[in-house]
Parts: structure tokens; sequence; C-alpha cells
């Protein structure tokens, strides 16, 4: 199927990723574009099929530029026999938590066993999936390592973590930093190589683990400040602060603040996530990790405290949830994305149902929506949806949603994202 001479493959792809989501395909679109030959690997037909026939299921990749990857040779496929004919091989499958909220790297050991059946001599493997520190030297080498070929002398084997922001105009892969941690220093020189030809600036790391370490610190530094005026938020409330005027002023402080606002919950892979995985690390040393388990729990608890408010803003117009017609506008975990993925409109929703509301949803990037298998009426027309709800939540900030409308046809509006102006109707968060 793939070239030989005198019975050896010989290289026919610069580079093959694994796995092809929301962190391979922005990988594959730089790489084909910098001239690369690229063969994406996943094990879903559907989006091998996708890809194969031109449609993107990616929000920072159109089908105009996956038509461009195309004509440039890229590759997507089943056939893991592509991994023997690549010089480098990138791991960017999904490290989600189990049931328990432990970390569950199943994906990682079923792409890492995959490698080793094809491991060639020479080759660059770098894991892109965020996980704990240790992962990369403590489960991914042993497993590559069972192909005979021993890491740091037969092949190369680093660390990078991915920077995905998915829906972000200004930032993409290209043109953010590239962390870079190798098993041994030519390990590194050889991602910081290959990496090189692809991003705008490479940062390398002395080791794998302050690779993997510093992805984690990035999204617990957030994770954190966001539980901080989360929690913030709910006794400011009590007390009678406008809380978003406060931060809109602490902001004008050019030194020694940055800006984190209040909302419904965290979204998305990164936050609600990878801090699970330092703090499972922390306690494997016979601890809590304190503040990422503290952060967790505040904002965990935020989708409940939105539909207290909800119940409030109800009772004193006299109505109870249960029977109101409550309407949600956003259900995915940021603006002007399809990426559901972790969003806190999931339990919010759970719980309105559980309280007896009829529910609605608008979303411009979600045409069908279900919470538990139940499917949830779309509201259609945004005027009409905000007329008849008794209550709307406003959970994101679509550019596409008229935010004027809702701020003058709604019955009762809560504001979630502190982007309307406060009326007799209108309440922030």
């Amino acid at each position: 199927m793939y070239p030989t001479f005198r019975g050896v493959v010989v290289t026919a792809f610069d580079l093959a990723i694994v796995g092809l989501g929301y962190v391979g395909m922005p990988l594959a679109k730089e790489a084909t574009a910098a001239g690369m030959r690229v063969v994406g690997l996943d094990v879903d037909p559907r989006k091998v099929e996708a890809l194969t026939s031109g449609r993107s299921y990616i929000d920072d990749l159109s089908d105009a530029d996956l038509d461009e990857m195309l004509r440039s040779g890229f590759t997507a496929t089943l056939d893991d026999a592509v991994l023997s004919a690549s010089e480098v091989i990138v791991i960017c499958v999904p490290t989600p938590l189990d049931d328990d909220r432990r970390p569950d790297l199943s994906a990682v050991e079923g792409a890492a066993k995959t490698i080793a059946r094809r491991l060639k001599p020479g080759t660059l493997v770098v894991l892109e999936s965020t996980t704990y520190p240790g992962t990369t030297d403590g489960l991914v080498r042993p497993l590559l390592e069972t192909s005979g070929l021993v890491a740091g002398k037969d092949f190369h084997l680093a660390f990078s973590p991915e920077r995905i922001d998915p829906g972000n105009p200004k930032y993409g892969l290209r043109n953010t930093p590239k962390v870079v941690g190798g098993y041994t220093p030519a390990c590194r020189d050889r991602a910081v190589a290959f990496y090189s030809r692809i991003v705008e600036q490479v940062v390398p790391v002395s080791g794998t683990r302050e690779a993997e370490m510093a992805k984690l610190l990035e999204n617990t530094y957030r994770h954190v400040n966001i539980a901080l005026v989360n929690e913030m938020a709910i006794f400011c409330d009590e007390l009678g602060i406008d809380l978003w005027e406060a931060i809109e002023a602490a902001s004008t402080k050019p030194f020694g603040f940055q800006k984190f606002l209040p909302g419904p919950g965290v979204g998305g892979h990164c936050i609600p996530v990878d801090p699970s995985y330092l703090s499972f690390t922390v306690r494997r040393l016979g601890y809590p990790f304190r503040f990422v388990e503290l952060a967790q729990e505040v904002n965990e608890r935020m989708p409940a405290y939105v539909v207290a408010r909800v119940q409030r803003l109800l009772n004193r117009h006299g109505k109870a949830v249960k029977g109101s017609k409550v309407l949600l506008l956003g259900v995915t975990y940021k603006p002007d994305i399809a990426d559901e993925r972790e969003t806190p409109a999931l339990p919010i929703a759970r719980r309105l149902l559980d309280l007896g509301a009829e529910l609605a949803y608008l979303d411009p990037h979600v045409p069908v929506w279900s919470v538990d298998g139940v499917p949830v009426r779309n509201g259609g027309d945004l005027e009409t949806a905000v007329q008849e709800a008794d209550v709307t939540v406003l959970l994101q900030q679509h550019s596409a949603f008229d935010l004027g409308v809702v701020e003058e046809k709604g019955r009762l509006v809560l504001d979630t994202r502190g982007v309307l102006v406060e009326n007799e109707r209108v309440e922030r968060l």
C-alpha cells in the first residue's frame, strides 16, 4: 500500500496525527499549510468519512479550509499502517475524567499501543493530550518500548501541550507559543525542530514533566481565578454590591490584576477537567490540593446557584418554577462556537426540568439539543421566544443574538454574562 525499497517502507508522510478532533485538526491544517505531507488517523469512521468528503466538524476549520487541505495532500484514514510510513507521530486523543472524576487515559494507552506495533527507528513521537506530570515517561514510553525500540536511543519522545482555544479570532496554533519538553535533550531538539516548521515561537523546557505541568498550571490558574469571582458574585448579590462594576474598576489598574468574570459555570475540556489531573497527581503524594478542590467545588455549584436565582426571580413576580416557561439562550460552553463539552447549560437544564419547568432553548450553533436523552424544544424566533417565556436565562452571549431584543422584549431575564443593561425586568448574576 505504501512505497517500499528492498522490502523496507519508504517514508510517505512527514506527519501522522492520531486523533482528529479539536486539537488534531488545527495541527493538521497548519502542518499542511507549511508544506508537510500529513495523514490523520482516527478510530471513528464517521470522522474519517466526513473529512474525506470535505465536511468539517470543527469550529475553527471551515469546509473551504478542509478543501484546501485535501487539495494539498491531507489524508484521513482508519488504517494504522500509515504510522509505519511517518517521520513524526503526534498523539491528540481525548483525556477526559471517568465517572469518579479520575483521569481516563484509555485513549492515550490505546494510541501508544497502536503506535508501538508500527513504530520504526528514527521516528519522533509527541504526546499533546493534556495529562498529569509523568504520563509521557511513565505510561507512554513503556508502551512504545514494547516495540523493542528504546526511547532516546532508537526513537525520539516528547510532550508538547495543546493550547487550542476554539473560536479565538486572535490566537491560533501558529501564533501561540508552543511549549516542548523531551525525554532527552536530543528528543527535545528534534521536537523543537519539528514544531519550528509550524509555529512562530517554540518554548523548550528541560523535560516532559515540566511541559506537562506547564499546561496544568495555565488552566489551574484560570480555574482558581474564575472560582474566586464566582464566589464573590454570590456574596456580592447578598451584600447589594455590583460586582461587575467593581471588576471593571479593578481592571483599570495597569499592573497586578487580570480581569476574570463570573458566569453560570465552567465548560470546555480544559477548565473543568485539567485541574483534576493536577489534583490527582498531588493526592498520590498523600495530601489534597486544597486550592484546586475548593475551586472545583465553587465552580461546580454555579449551575445550582443560577437555578436558585431563577427561582427567586420568578418568586418575586408570584410564580413558581413548576409550570413556568423557561428559555435558555446559548447552550455551548463559550460564545460563537458549537462546542458543548462540559457546558454548564446541561446541569442547569437538568435541575430546571427536575423542578417542573417547561424548558426551551435557542442557540444558532446547536439546532437540536437534548438533556439526558430528552429533547428540549427549540424556541425558534428570538423575539417570539423571549416574549413567550416567563423567564429567559442568558447563558452564552452569541453574536447572533440581538441583545437589545432580549432586554426590551423579555418578561424576566437573568443575565449570567453581565452583558445586558439591568432594569426592572433584567437582573445580572
